[in-house]
């Protein structure tokens, strides 16, 4: 029987390195997931990309990316992560830049965009339980996000990326788009999904 070996590098924002350094360097992983991301911590991301929109993903990205691309990059462990958070274009972004800065080339980092719903709403007469409608709130909201799920976490592990950055990703989606992929199972095989 074939096995996929996916170690939790960091179960919230706060998370210390060591440990998914320990699982890169002597784990015998396919595959390193960060889960990074919560309601709060999404709601902070969104309010640093409102005063700048180069920013708005996780602050320990550099430093996480730094300690585990090169030994991801040498035991060929692929890298899942919703540390992307109001800014997976960006995380992936400056994921490059520091992949070029310690000279490794040729990796495949693809971003996961779509959970930001909030202009959408905000244009809309969706009514609150509050009697409100969020058109009506302005800029009280800062952020609003659906939960991405694991189809595109697999279709850019399809695609050939080493590293996935998704903003709000279901927890388990991290872990699942893997196994979609690495299993071809379908979307809709509930058993083994």
């Amino acid at each position: 029987m074939r096995s996929v070996r996916i170690g939790a590098g960091a179960g919230y924002s706060g998370d210390r390195i060591e440990p998914a350094i320990e699982l890169a360097e002597s784990g015998a992983l396919n595959y390193l997931v960060f889960e990074c991301l919560a309601e709060r911590t999404i709601a902070l991301a969104q309010q640093a990309r409102i005063k700048d929109p180069n920013a708005g993903y996780d602050p320990m990205l550099a430093a996480r990316m730094q300690a585990v691309l090169p030994i991801c990059r040498a035991n060929t462990i692929r890298i899942v992560t919703n540390m992307g958070a109001a800014n997976p274009t960006g995380a992936a972004e400056a994921t490059c830049v520091l992949a070029r800065r310690l000279g490794l080339t040729g990796l495949k980092i693809a971003a996961v965009t779509g959970d930001d719903v909030l202009a959408r709403l905000k244009t809309t007469d969706v009514a609150l339980d509050t009697g409100d409608t969020m058109a009506g709130l302005g800029n009280r909201v800062v952020s609003a996000n659906a939960y991405v799920g694991a189809r595109a976490i697999a279709e850019a592990l399809a695609a050939g990326a080493d590293v996935v950055i998704t903003g709000r990703a279901a927890d388990p989606a991290l872990f699942l788009g893997p196994l979609i992929h690495e299993f071809g199972w379908a979307m809709d095989d509930w058993d083994r999904l």
